[in-house]
């Protein structure tokens, strides 16, 4: 087996390379064509929802064989690795939120990727200015310690059930023998001109999808998988692999990577306890910082139950305005509150507090837009006259997510990334590196105070990752769901928990909707849907609306008590399926 990475493959003077990534390196996402919304699909016995049909076969004959949730989690995250590289992979980071059939118990694997012991506050500053995002992502400096392998091993160790090295041998069939091109991998890639001028990537991705009927194969990931097969997760965490990405990442000027092998040996999966709170009679659980995904949907939610949605429907303007309101809101204490819980006090029990929320929500009218979103003051410490502004949230469009339930009742709503699509632009043996560590927040101090997101040595960067399940009050499941599309996952989840539990809609339709998102500067809605003609009544309220594209990727499963069948739910924006027995 090659461990050895190939040398950069165009050494080229510090200011070309800037100028080069300042034009090619984009993280919009490309005009992919929407597919029909497909039929729900129905089962009895189990049941997964994935966005590669390649992947949710894999995971369907794990749970066919008899494995766990968990034993098909594997076998979807080893494929995507294959089938939907760009998103997720080995190389990249997760948050798994798994619920035991047996007893009702949540956990969360928290898999997110830690930056050098190396790593320093000023990572990303140029004389003393945040570094532009897209110079800052194809860099050696943007790449942490991979969690996701750690993850499923120890997911694995607790409530696996399968041997290890048979989770793998679906994406090691596929990755030797080919499969057609993904249509989603294939429109992605030719949408992005960047990875022209990556070698590696090139020759991976581009070359391979010439020609009219194109084959995708990776005979380098499959010898990599079946390492990992053989030999656990120690072949990747203190073996040869260990020092091929740690070679990889060192060999891209400027920005080397600092990351060093006692990085990877320190890693570490950290076991959680979900976030959970209550909308419209359900408990919705999701996972803590370092994602703020879990305390930003049910901070949005707990404003927004003061407020009659299901008698405004999807197509209101007036039920967009309150959904962006509360969001506005949620993401400015996202932004001054949230970070690594290792590092910095983060006052989860009071962002939540259904009394704060209510003090939140009268914030919002009804009929017109606040004129700034400012933090709130949970713990009564700020004083009123140094309220500050909230930056815009940088453009991000990467991950995947599925979600799985056994036949033994398990459940897995699994969030995956290497952070934007092709990560680093870097690859290894088969795999991409991720630029997880550009989810920091730049600039270290913010109001004369460090920022929570700021880099530190082993610090974890704040997530968006919202992978959710929702019960009722009798702890009967009623939903796993979550979605792809950096920070605006938070908005694509909100809103497909409103389509569900407000709107009467199923898991399908919610996902179909057309997508709205505000994140704190403008209220985005999707290009080339039916929202686009609500932009007149939704700026007369006060908005600064953008129409944008915006590629979610919700998958879920609902169950349905009064039939005793689950039906699943797949974005029609890409190649997805739920499937089931």
């Amino acid at each position: 087996m090659n461990f050895s990475p190939r040398p950069f493959p165009f050494p080229l003077p510090l200011l070309l390379l800037l100028l080069l990534c300042l034009a090619a390196c984009s993280r919009s996402a490309p005009n992919l064509e929407p597919r029909q919304a497909p039929e729900a699909q129905l089962a009895e016995r189990h049941m997964v929802s994935v966005a590669c049909p390649h992947a949710a076969q894999a995971g369907l004959e794990i749970l066919r064989a008899g494995g766990t949730a968990i034993d098909a989690a594997i076998a979807i995250q080893a494929m995507l690795t294959f089938s939907e590289p760009t998103e997720s992979g080995i190389g990249g980071g997760a948050f798994l939120l798994f619920q035991s059939g047996e007893t009702g118990e949540m956990l969360v694997f928290n898999g997110r990727e830690t930056a050098p012991q190396a790593a320093r506050p000023d990572r990303f500053l140029l004389l003393g200015q945040p570094l532009p995002l897209p110079l800052a992502i194809p860099t050696g400096a943007a790449f942490g310690v991979p969690g996701t392998l750690a993850l499923l091993h120890e997911a694995h160790q607790q409530y696996g059930q399968l041997p290890w090295a048979d989770l793998f041998q679906p994406a090691i069939d596929a990755s030797r023998m080919g499969i057609p091109y993904p249509p989603a991998l294939l429109q992605r890639v030719q949408a992005d001109y960047s990875i022209q001028f990556f070698g590696d990537l090139r020759r991976h991705f581009v070359y391979q999808g010439r020609g009219d009927a194109p084959q995708f194969r990776n005979e380098a990931l499959a010898e990599t998988l079946s390492h990992i097969a053989d030999e656990g997760p120690d072949v990747f965490y203190r073996g040869d692999l260990t020092g091929a990405m740690i070679s990889t990442a060192r060999a891209r000027r400027p920005l080397r990577s600092d990351i060093t092998a006692a990085d990877f040996d320190a890693y570490q999966v950290q076991i959680q306890q979900p976030v959970c709170g209550s909308y419209r009679g359900y408990r919705l659980c999701g996972p803590p910082p370092p994602s703020s995904g879990g305390i930003a949907v049910l901070q949005i939610l707990g404003m927004l139950e003061h407020f009659d949605l299901a008698a405004l429907s999807p197509d209101d303007p007036a039920a967009l305005h309150l959904i962006a309101e509360a969001s506005r809101l949620a993401f400015a204490d996202r932004f001054l509150y949230l970070g690594d819980p290792d590092f910095t006090d983060i006052p989860v029990e009071a962002l939540l507090d259904p009394a704060y929320l209510r003090e939140r929500a009268a914030l919002i009218d009804p009929a017109r837009a606040m004129s700034e979103a400012f933090a709130g003051d949970p713990l009564r410490l700020i004083p009123e006259q140094e309220d500050l502004p909230i930056p815009d949230e940088p453009e991000s469009q990467g991950t995947t997510h599925f979600s799985v339930i056994d036949a033994y009742g398990n459940r897995v709503s699994m969030t995956s990334s290497i952070e934007a699509p092709f990560g680093n632009r870097m690859m290894t043996n088969g795999f991409l590196l991720n630029n997880q560590l550009t989810d920091f927040t730049f600039r270290p101090v913010f109001g004369g105070e460090p920022h929570p997101n700021a880099v530190a040595a082993g610090k974890r960067p704040r997530s968006s990752m919202s992978p959710f399940i929702v019960t009722d009050e009798a702890g009967e499941l009623r939903l796993i769901v979550g979605s792809r599309g950096g920070s605006r996952i938070i908005g694509y989840v909100v809103q497909t928990l409103i389509g569900v539990l407000d709107w009467d809609l199923s898991i399908q339709q919610a996902a179909a909707l057309p997508n709205m998102v505000h994140r704190g500067e403008n209220l985005e809605l999707e290009a080339g849907t039916p929202y686009e003609a609500l932009r007149p009544a939704l700026e007369a309220m006060g908005h600064r609306v953008r129409i944008t594209p915006m590629q979610s990727g919700i998958h879920g499963i609902e169950w349905h008590p009064e039939t005793g069948r689950y039906s699943g739910g797949a974005d029609p924006r890409l190649d997805g399926i739920a499937t089931g027995d």
